[in-house]
């Protein structure tokens, strides 16, 4: 896959890493010179020395062939111009990082739907880790209508009951069972043990319910 990216700050910088390590072929386009030359020395990836809203700077990046463009500058009028300007080259995908909330209207009204806000992310994930004590970790899935948390079994009720007994139901599924290391997906006839950690793949509007289920 061939993923545009604009903008080399933290944000850019860290997606682009992880598409590279993951085999796809990127693209960096970043306008301040010092956070260019990072780039070049950190990326195996192609890394443009350029302004994202300039049509020139995003042929050189091959947009026209781009399977996805990414918006990631800390700069919501720049993110939105340029991907205003890259759905004339009919990229499959366009990603748009916005800071202010108050954009995200702006930019589904020119019909991009994929906008990402980190801080809010972030925030949001913080706020349930507080809410939340007794789940060790968690990922919001889709559209934040389902969470994948990682719990510990205390529940002495659950002790020695069978997965199958268990799940799934309406409201989750226990999707794994995390021993010595090991990750496994768990047969119907598995035993769950005390302080077993599984990961169950919860609705939100769920979670409170289920999570007293096993802790």
């Amino acid at each position: 896959m061939y993923v545009v990216i604009m903008g080399g700050g933290r944000v850019g910088l860290t997606l682009a890493s992880y598409l590279v390590a993951s085999g796809n072929d990127v693209a960096l386009i970043e306008s301040n010179s010092g956070l260019c030359g990072n780039a070049a020395a950190e990326l195996d990836a192609l890394v443009i020395c350029g302004n994202g809203t300039d049509i020139k700077i995003l042929e050189d990046a091959s947009i026209a062939d781009a399977d996805v463009f990414v918006a990631a500058t800390g700069h919501d009028e720049a993110n939105l111009l340029s991907c205003i300007l890259v759905k004339e080259y009919k990229v499959p995908k366009i990603i748009a990082r916005v800071s202010n909330p108050d954009h995200e209207e702006a930019f589904k009204k020119v019909g991009i739907n994929h906008v990402i806000s980190p801080e809010l992310t972030a925030a949001g994930y913080l706020e349930k880790l507080i809410n939340r004590p007794k789940i060790a970790d968690l990922i919001v899935v889709g559209k934040g209508n389902a969470e994948l948390l990682d719990i510990s079994i205390e529940n002495s009720r659950i002790v020695g009951k069978r997965v199958g007994d268990l799940s799934p139901t309406d409201d989750y599924i226990i999707a794994a069972i995390h021993q010595n290391g090991e990750m496994y997906i768990p047969r119907d006839d598995w035993v769950l043990e005390k302080n077993e950690k599984i990961s169950v793949l919860v609705k939100t509007r769920s979670v409170k319910k289920v999570t007293s289920i096993f802790v």
